[in-house]
């Protein structure tokens, strides 16, 4: 059995043996973008989830199971993410992998609402297309091998 850490208290200096673990919940994954709504709407449109939240520049999408959602954020300095990275541009940070059941008709569906196949694939059975504002992401049929 793992013993629990002790935490420094940043407010008091003093050192503390945690009695149980915090709860940890991840509620959603959160893209920059230059406009929240509009590529809230591309997602949406995608994965077929409603609109929890509408802000101007914050908007919340989730699953019908209302497990971790996407959520928007629009960044007026957004710089366009590079994939594959180079050294002088901004590096992908972070990427969607998105399980389909058609891999043909799922990349057709994206392009259809603004994403574009990047043109490097790195594996035959995983497609990557780019979101309307250059993020990442990767579509996949799973595989019943282990």
């Amino acid at each position: 059995m793992t013993s629990l850490p002790s935490v420094l208290c940043g407010e008091t200096g003093q050192q503390y043996r945690m009695t149980s673990p915090p709860r940890f919940t991840l509620a959603a994954t959160t893209l920059d973008a230059p406009d929240a709504r509009e590529l809230a709407r591309f997602y949406q449109g995608l994965l077929g989830w409603q609109v929890r939240k509408d802000d101007p520049a914050w908007v919340e999408i989730a699953p019908p199971d209302g497990g971790a959602g996407l959520s928007f954020q629009t960044e007026p300095l957004f710089t366009r993410p590079r994939w594959p990275s180079t050294r002088a541009e901004q590096q992908m940070m972070m990427h969607l992998d998105i399980e389909v059941n058609d891999l043909p008709s799922a990349v057709d569906h994206a392009r259809a609402l603004g994403a574009t196949v990047a043109d490097f694939q790195p594996q035959d059975d995983v497609r990557v297309l780019f979101d309307p504002v250059g993020h990442p992401f990767c579509l996949f049929v799973r595989s019943d091998e282990p």
